[in-house]
Formats: structure tokens, C-alpha cells, sequence
């Protein structure tokens, strides 16, 4: 008797099986949707903080540079601590380590005087923690969801971020325009409080026995593998591409100002969430796509595409559609790229890519903030949008000519797909 046809929003709609299926993935959910609340608030209070102390363009740009070099140091590290040391352990201190640089920020936006230069270093030491702890979280979900489920959960991990970033700036904006950006710090401490009695209660997730301990040589391990292979390789540098030329967050402000609208930057801020949120409720269908290095690439030339159509349109609400527009093609990009990491690299590489990919989609948009930022001083934000936007479709479409074998990847025939596939078979079976 041939299976019941499914309904057309049974078909579009998200699949929950995930959430029901395992309680561990409802715990890192849950607590994500609770660290989300404080840190959407802190997204959107640090930058307009210093654009209030300063004025500057290149002053809200810098704030991505000092970003960066904890980023790349502790992203790679925390990929080799996720490979050789129990995560869960890894996880909790790194939440407390987050709590405490909230409460650091707090304490100097409460001086009558706030230090601009708190704001970067307390700022480079919060990403650098959350690096940190990173690559363990996400080597977590493969462990916790089953391998057919790894599109599906994806996508729900992408919708539970994209509702967060659609309340949550605006919500921020009105809260630092209305109370000063020390209840927006504090906010974000007591958030990573209450997630860190949910993380408790997570496995411990202990690494192989034959685990590689964290070391320079482990990390160069890794290394070795993701460059020797070529799919992974285009899911990388198509995302910093993409990033790199078209992220342009930290224009916001000075956007939201120029419209007469400063008491709604943070309505900028969740714009790209708007779209996305919208590809994460209709996303289903991403489980029913096979060639997915293809599918980055569209909708990294989508997200170009849409980014410099906001230079040309005017209306605060015409920017808001465009990027929301790019925000539903970066979401799209994101599920595939998560896919083919999830289906495809081996357990025991598992922590040490995670590094490596926290540094290819966390490096694009901070370097990507500095680049619009720099633009923008040169030429205004309008130009900088632009610019930018062509200049990442003309990567993209770069980068698939010359990446081949990226282009024609197929979750079906994949050599590294079938392999991990017959793997986590025979581990059920076992």
C-alpha cells in the first residue's frame, strides 16, 4: 500500500523530528534561544555604543578588527579542544567565561566616563571565548541527531537563530536608545547565567579514546585534510568570499541616521533575519537537494546580487526588503554548506573542522565589516553597499569557475558521503 501523499506545508514547512527524536539537541536549542536573547541585544549596543562615543565610521569598523585575531587563534583551538577533551566541560566554562565579559562590559558602561578601548578588549575576549567553545557545540550535532536528520536540523538550528535576530535587534535598539547600553550588557549576563544551569545537564560527550590531544600537530592535521579536499575547500572560500565583499553591518548606524531613523538601527540589524527566517520556515525542501556546493553558490550570488541592489533603491523600507533578501539567500547557503560538513567529515575529524569552519564563516564578516567600513569613509555608505555587492557576485562566480569539482559535488555518489553514511549505519547496527 504506497505511503500517504504528504500535504504541501507538510512538504515546505520545517521537519521537527530532530527535537522530538533527541533530547540533547532540545537542550542546546533551548539554552541557543536563550544566549541568543543577550547577545542580539550586545550585537546591536557595542557598535552603536562606540558610534555614539566616537562618530567615526572606521571606529565602529575597528571593533571587527580587534575581532579577529582571537577569533582565528581561539576558533582553531577550540577545534582541537573539541576533538581531545570532553566538550561538555569545554562548553560550561567557556559559558561562565561569557557571562563574566558581559558583566566586564556592564560595569563600563555604568562609569560616568565609559573607556572606549573596554569595548574592543572586552569585546576581542568574548569572541575569542566564544571561539572557543564553538567548535564544540556544533561537533555535537552529528553526535546527537541521526544522519538523516542532519539537513533537518540545520535548518531548525537556522530558524531558531533567524526568529531571535528578527525581535531581538530592534528590540536592543529601543532598549540601549531607552535605558543606556549598560541594561543591554547586563541583560546578556543573566542570559548566559540561566543557559548555563540548562548546559549541565547535556552528556559529557568524552572524545575517541584514540583522540588526538590538542597540540600544534593535530591542529596541522586538520588543516592537511580540509585543503586536501576540494568540496570543502569551495565551502569555505565561497563563504568569505561572499562575506568578505558584501558584509556591510557595521554601515548601520550611519544608514539609520541618514534615513532619520536612528531609533530604529536595530530594525537594520534584523532585516537579513527577516529573510531568512522566511527560508528557514519554508526550508524543507533543502533535504530534497543533492548538489548542494552548487546550491552555495547561487545563493552566494543571490546575496551579492541583493546587496548592492539596497545602494540603489531609495527608502528605508526598499533597503530593509533588499536585505532581507540577502539575508534569505545567506540562510539558504548556510543549511547546504552545514549539510555537506555534517554528512561527509569523518567523527574523529569532527572538532577540528568545526575550527576551521567558525574561522571561514565567522573571519568573511568581520573582515567584511572592516572592508565597509573603509569604503564608506572613501566614498559613503551608499557606495560601499554597492561596491561591495558587485564585487561578491564577481567573486562567486570566480570561485565556481575555478573550483570544479565543488560545483559538481553530489551528496549521492560522494566518495567521503557514502562513507560516513555506511559508517553511522553500522554504528546503529552495532
Amino acid at each position: 500500500m504506497p505511503a500517504p501523499k504528504k500535504s504541501l506545508f507538510a512538504q515546505v514547512l520545517p521537519d521537527i523530528t530532530p527535537l522530538r527524536a533527541s533530547r540533547e539537541f532540545r537542550l542546546l536549542t533551548l539554552s541557543g534561544a536563550v544566549t541568543m536573547i543577550g547577545s542580539f541585544v550586545v550585537m546591536v549596543a557595542l557598535p552603536l555604543q562606540i558610534w555614539q562615543l566616537t562618530g567615526s565610521y572606521m571606529a565602529v569598523g575597528m571593533m571587527s578588527l580587534a575581532e579577529f585575531v582571537p577569533m582565528v587563534v581561539c576558533g582553531l583551538w577550540g577545534g582541537a579542544l573539541a576533538a581531545s577533551l570532553a566538550r561538555r566541560a569545554i562548553i560550561l566554562w567557556c559559558e561562565a567565561g561569557l557571562a563574566l565579559s558581559a558583566a566586564a562590559l556592564t560595569v563600563n558602561a555604568l562609569l560616568p566616563e565609559p573607556r572606549l578601548w573596554v569595548l574592543y578588549v572586552v569585546g576581542a575576549l568574548n569572541v575569542g571565548v566564544g571561539c572557543l567553545q564553538r567548535p564544540s557545540m556544533e561537533s555535537l550535532i552529528p553526535q546527537v541527531v541521526e544522519h538523516d536528520q542532519l539537513s533537518a536540523a540545520a535548518v531548525l538550528t537556522g530558524l531558531r537563530w533567524n526568529v531571535g535576530a528578527i525581535t531581538v535587534p530592534a528590540f536592543g535598539g529601543w532598549l540601549v536608545a531607552a535605558h543606556g547600553p549598560a541594561v543591554a550588557y547586563g541583560l546578556d549576563a543573566a542570559c548566559f547565567l540561566v543557559s548555563l544551569v540548562m548546559l549541565r545537564r547535556i552528556g559529557s560527550h568524552r572524545p575517541a579514546e584514540d583522540a588526538a590531544p590538542a597540540s600544534l600537530q593535530s591542529l596541522l592535521e586538520g588543516v592537511r585534510y580540509a585543503v586536501g579536499r576540494k568540496d570543502l575547500m569551495g565551502t569555505y572560500l565561497v563563504d568569505i568570499a561572499a562575506m568578505l565583499f558584501a558584509m556591510s553591518t557595521a554601515l548601520f548606524p550611519a544608514l539609520a541616521e541618514q534615513y532619520g531613523a536612528e531609533s530604529a538601527t536595530g530594525l537594520l540589524y534584523s532585516a537579513g533575519a527577516v529573510g531568512s527566517l522566511i527560508a528557514s520556515l519554508t526550508g524543507r525542501w533543502t533535504a530534497r537537494v543533492h548538489r548542494q556546493g552548487m546550491g552555495v553558490i547561487v545563493a552566494a550570488g543571490v546575496w551579492g546580487a541583493a546587496v548592492g541592489l539596497a545602494a540603489l533603491i531609495p527608502g528605508f523600507w526598499a533597503l530593509f526588503a533588499c536585505l532581507a533578501l540577502a539575508g534569505a539567500a545567506d540562510m539558504i547557503s548556510g543549511v547546504f554548506r552545514s549539510t555537506i560538513w555534517n554528512q561527509t567529515i569523518p567523527h574523529e575529524m569532527r572538532g577540528r573542522l568545526a575550527g576551521i569552519e567558525l574561522l571561514s564563516y565567522s573571519s568573511g564578516p568581520m573582515l567584511g565589516n572592516s572592508r565597509a567600513s573603509l569604503m564608506a569613509q572613501l566614498g559613503g555608505a551608499r557606495f560601499s553597499l554597492g561596491a561591495g555587492g558587485l564585487l561578491c557576485v564577481a567573486a562567486v562566480a570566480g570561485l565556481a569557475a575555478a573550483l570544479p569539482s565543488f560545483r559538481r559535488y553530489d551528496a549521492r555518489t560522494d566518495e567521503h558521503a557514502v562513507a560516513e553514511r555506511a559508517r553511522r549505519a553500522a554504528a546503529a547496527g552495532a
